[in-house]
């Protein structure tokens, strides 16, 4: 699902309220959740999951293309850990259509 899609479910969830009302609130939860990852805070959404950052090395990568080796900065990358409840609710029955391979 991406945003746009997300904002036009909500809009058909709550038809009292006008799509574009809908996309400033997706946007400023966004907003909000990217602005505290950015100050490094980590937040946390109760049934759903939790989203932080994460540190990564200075490394010596390689271009796939040329296969030259490429010195590769360190950085911080977001990282999400899904919830208890998403999980639970995932895992209530099988996908149609898509068989699961056995452990």
């Amino acid at each position: 699902m991406i945003k746009s899609e997300l904002v036009l479910k909500m809009a058909e969830m709550n038809p009292h309220l006008y799509q574009r009302d809908i996309e400033i609130l997706v946007n400023a939860i966004l907003d909000e959740i990217t602005t505290a990852l950015s100050r490094g805070d980590r937040v946390e959404l109760r049934g759903f999951g939790t989203f932080s950052t994460k540190e990564r090395d200075a490394r010596l990568g390689r271009n796939p293309r040329t296969g030259a080796k490429v010195d590769v900065t360190e950085k911080r990358v977001p990282y999400f850990k899904a919830g208890k409840e998403i999980r639970e609710r995932l895992n209530v029955k099988p996908v149609k259509g898509k068989a699961r391979a056995k452990a």
